[in-house]
């Protein structure tokens, strides 16, 4: 008779994709509060998790919904809605006291210059030190959404294809040209 050694059974957290032990562990050992980003289809939700043996205290957390109540109307989860919802997030840790911080993507693997990376320089930039190099930080005009101002005055020549595009921020009687100064107006209004 045949014999098999029996199906070792996971983690049910790593089965369900939601825990990654590994680089868990690693970050738990550097005994700092964990910058938790996450990506969802509408919006960027962002936390500040300290361990307890208990299970793991969300310090602060913000999402990018909040960004609408100081006046954004345009996309949750763009690459200025990810530096504002940092940013927010970073005032709030500094205002708690939390002064440095690591960030925790996940399972996601970030990409360099990418959306991950604008959250955690608005972190940076509201005051609050956590360790990165400068070259995986996007630039300047995606963070303000210079890229998208530049898209919107290409498509204008096109009036269907501008309207395709932008259909949601017209709906809302945003324009994509001036996101980049709603932008700067509500970065002046979170600092206040």
């Amino acid at each position: 008779m045949a014999r098999k050694t029996p199906k070792t059974v996971l983690y049910r957290r790593k089965r369900e994709k939601k825990t990654n032990y590994k680089k868990r562990l690693h970050l738990l050992l550097s005994t700092k509060p964990r910058l938790v980003v996450r990506f969802s289809n509408t919006r960027v939700i962002g936390q500040v998790v300290m361990f307890a043996a208990v299970g793991d205290k969300v310090e602060v957390g913000v999402d990018s919904t909040c960004l609408k109540q100081h006046g954004w109307n345009y996309s949750f989860k763009n690459f200025p809605a990810s530096y504002l919802t940092g940013f927010a997030l970073g005032l709030k840790a500094k205002a708690k006291g939390i002064t440095e911080a690591i960030l925790d993507t996940g399972f996601r693997t970030p990409l360099h210059k990418g959306r991950v990376f604008a959250f955690l320089q608005g972190f940076s930039d509201a005051g609050v030190h956590v360790p990165h190099d400068k070259n995986v930080l996007p630039l300047a005009e995606h963070v303000t959404g210079g890229h998208i101002v530049n898209y919107a005055a290409h498509l204008k020549s096109d009036d269907v294809l501008y309207k395709k595009q932008f259909s949601k921020y017209i709906k809302s009687t945003a324009k994509p040209e001036d996101i980049a100064s709603t932008f700067e107006s509500v970065k002046k209004k979170l600092q206040s």
